[in-house]
């Protein structure tokens, strides 16, 4: 090899797939990048001789494709803390959305810095996200380095108005920050967006090639509401109206209902449901995303966080430990999402829900560089006797120390190298009073399904 690599990273164990798709792991490996893409995976003893712009020596940890946080509403950290404790309709009518009628360009945008701040540290290089003022998000994303889906929030209380918007920026937006963005059509869900409205949506996504991202059945009251209203499930709704015609991203599923599984079945691969578990325990919702039922019939199942607002985190991680552990107490079968179950979620599912199934979620050559290193060094992650096991159920967000996307190193021994914390958080703190007041009666929608 005569040309320079633009980075080699070695002496790590790195976390490969094999050709049934099954985990495995490579000790003593390294990894060649460049263009931003993984060139190979060879010898930590083969890399030596070749010749590198960077190199990092990973030794003690793991090389894993980076996290992908598959559904969350990152500018919402501005709210971390603020509706503790109350069921979700009162969670939304009496505090978030009085809130988020207070949102500026600015607060998005500071919100949206905290956020990827927060992913990067914790491992997490791609986030689907789902919110407004997605300009903003879009110019973070450009300028921090991550990847991201994003898709302009919209209800069908805002007039056509919103679902032009919704496709204005998704086609504004599609393809840029080196390709890093790509975009999804965003209506909020089948209880604030109607049947004229997701139809219109589904034909605007199959004419310009779009997927479309949006709540549906996220718990079982909106499956028992849809049903006592309109005789139909939400699934049954995204039937009718085309929407599962689409490449389609359902963030929870929690109160997906046998009856919807043949439907979800036929939409032939083309569906997939994005599980955040924390929020689900927190709100006291009975049922959680049906993963062993989707697997059964094909559907991917990605790994999210949901809003800050409601899980106080986006910490995928331990969206990953949660999964598996509340899997296994929902089944009643330990045997049932296993660690290695939970990394193929992590990777390979959740790059396939947020439609980077052939670019991102492993480490082979062809992808994208897209790859965080874990130390396991540490006393809580010592001995090791089961790799899969200890990442998922004993290593933390915290032990990620370095995180790369296309190549290019955001993180490195834990220093961010893209973002300014101090600075966001200063102006985020003098801007919380305008954001946080609740005096003025408004609300950007009505939480009734």
């Amino acid at each position: 090899m005569t040309h320079s690599a633009d980075l080699v990273i070695t002496g790590c164990t790195v976390l490969v797939h094999d050709d049934r798709e099954r985990i495995g792991f490579e000790e003593d490996a390294a990894v060649v990048v460049r263009g931003g893409i993984i060139e190979s995976v060879t010898t930590a003893a083969e890399a030596e001789a070749v010749p590198a712009a960077e190199r990092v020596h990973a030794r003690g940890q793991v090389a894993l494709p980076g996290l992908i946080n598959c559904h969350t509403h990152a500018p919402m950290v501005a709210l971390r803390g603020l509706a503790e404790d109350l069921p979700t309709e009162e969670w939304f009518n009496d505090v978030v959305w009085p809130v988020e009628s207070n949102l500026t360009e600015r607060d998005v945008e500071l919100g949206a810095r905290l956020a990827c701040a927060e992913m990067i540290r914790a491992g997490v290089t791609c986030f689907a996200d789902h919110y407004f003022a997605m300009d903003a998000v879009a110019a973070v994303v450009a300028e921090c380095g991550m990847r991201a889906l994003l898709g302009q929030a919209y209800f069908s209380s805002q007039g056509a108005q919103g679902r032009q918007r919704s496709l204005e920026f998704a086609l504004r937006h599609r393809g840029t920050a080196d390709g890093r963005i790509t975009t999804a059509l965003a209506p909020h869900a089948p209880y604030t967006v109607d049947d004229a409205d997701l139809a219109a949506t589904a034909a605007l996504a199959r004419d310009h090639g779009l997927p479309v991202h949006l709540h549906a059945a996220e718990n079982r009251d909106q499956t028992d509401a849809s049903l006592a209203r309109h005789g139909v499930t939400p699934i049954q709704v995204l039937e009718r109206t085309g929407i599962l015609d689409t490449d389609v991203l359902i963030a929870h599923g929690t109160g997906i209902v046998e009856s919807d599984l043949p439907l979800l079945a036929r939409a032939g691969g083309r569906t997939a449901v994005a599980t955040a578990p924390r929020g689900y325990l927190k709100f006291a919702w009975p049922t959680t995303t049906p993963v062993r039922a989707l697997r059964d019939i094909g559907v991917p199942v990605g790994l999210a966080t949901d809003g800050a607002a409601s899980n106080n985190s986006l910490d995928v991680w331990e969206s990953m430990a949660l999964t598996s552990l509340i899997q296994k107490s929902t089944q009643g079968d330990p045997r049932w999402l296993t660690s290695r179950q939970a990394l193929h979620h992590a990777t390979l599912q959740s790059a396939r829900a947020v439609g980077l199934g052939d670019t991102a979620g492993s480490i082979a050559p062809g992808r994208r560089a897209d790859i965080v290193l874990v130390d396991l060094t540490g006393p809580h992650t010592q001995p090791v006797h089961d790799l899969a096991a200890t990442l998922v159920h004993s290593a933390r967000s915290a032990d990620v120390r370095t995180t790369i996307v296309d190549g290019r190193i955001l993180m490195r021994d834990r220093e961010l190298l893209t973002l300014d914390v101090p600075a966001v958080v200063e102006e985020l703190g003098e801007r919380l009073p305008a954001l946080v007041d609740r005096s003025h009666g408004r609300r950007i929608q009505a939480y009734d399904t």
